[in-house]
């Protein structure tokens, strides 16, 4: 069975739910999983409103693919994008799916793969509608993938209320997101703890992942699962693996 880095990935694009301002912090994310095998992005390229994609389809050598508007108001791109997608699923070509939208029409389309024995990994915006992000084995907001603070939290009014009213919102939201991810890990952590209440973090990982596809550190600001573990207050003994220094990290809940 492939590794995570060995996948071979078919990254289908959203032209029409998705920004074009950060395609390569995208495709630098995508190929942490895998290889991209087939890229495409679906649109009507008519349209002023994807104007933006055409300066960075060839630098990234994604296949822009023409799909008309056949009645005002329809979107034919999410129809060309599944079709495309079970013609690349049957070739039996790829491992896995990368599906990059904020649209939950998708949703289907991801369960289906899922269901063929497909790895998907969605992209999207915060405003992706959760059915979407949990048929999802990963899910990331491509808002985290922007190394400038300003962009996740532009320092601007809104409104009419005053900057420092705005950021006071955004604390509260993060601590109320913070208290949730706690319990998730803590939860997670007695779903797998030994007897005496360790439980590997690794496998504590993976079973976030798969209760909460959109879980990800870069939503705290940690570029790792570690460092957000012990910014929360759980125990954590580091032991050693006995090969070249490397540690196996387990946490538990504290009594």
């Amino acid at each position: 069975m492939p590794t995570l880095q060995d996948l071979r990935l078919a990254v289908l694009i959203d032209a029409d739910n998705i920004p074009f301002s950060n395609v390569k912090g995208m495709m630098g994310e995508i190929a942490k999983y895998g290889t991209p095998t087939f890229k495409r992005i679906y649109g009507d390229w008519t349209k002023p409103t994807v104007a933006g994609w055409k300066s960075v389809l060839l630098e990234n050598a994604i296949t822009p693919v023409q799909q008309y508007s056949y009645t005002q108001g329809k979107n034919a791109t999410d129809s060309a994008m599944i079709i495309d997608a079970m013609d690349i699923l049957y070739s039996g070509k790829v491992d896995g799916f990368c599906i990059v939208s904020s649209d939950s029409d998708f949703t289907r389309l991801a369960t289906r793969l899922r269901e063929a024995g497909m790895k998907v990994i969605g992209l999207g915006e915060r405003k992706t509608p959760s059915p979407f992000i949990i048929a999802c084995d990963k899910f990331i907001y491509i808002e985290i993938l922007s190394s400038s603070s300003q962009e996740q939290y532009p320092s601007k009014k809104k409104g009419g209320k005053p900057v420092r009213q705005v950021t006071k919102n955004k604390e509260t939201e993060q601590q109320i997101q913070a208290r949730k991810t706690k319990q998730l890990i803590s939860a997670s952590i007695t779903d797998l703890a030994d007897e005496n209440g360790w439980a590997y973090l690794g496998d504590v990982g993976n079973l976030i992942l798969k209760k909460q596809p959109d879980f990800d550190p870069r939503n705290f600001g940690f570029t790792k699962l570690t460092p957000l573990i012990k910014s929360f207050d759980f125990e954590i003994d580091e032991r050693d693996s006995g090969q070249n220094n490397i540690k196996h990290i387990y946490i538990r809940n504290r009594k």
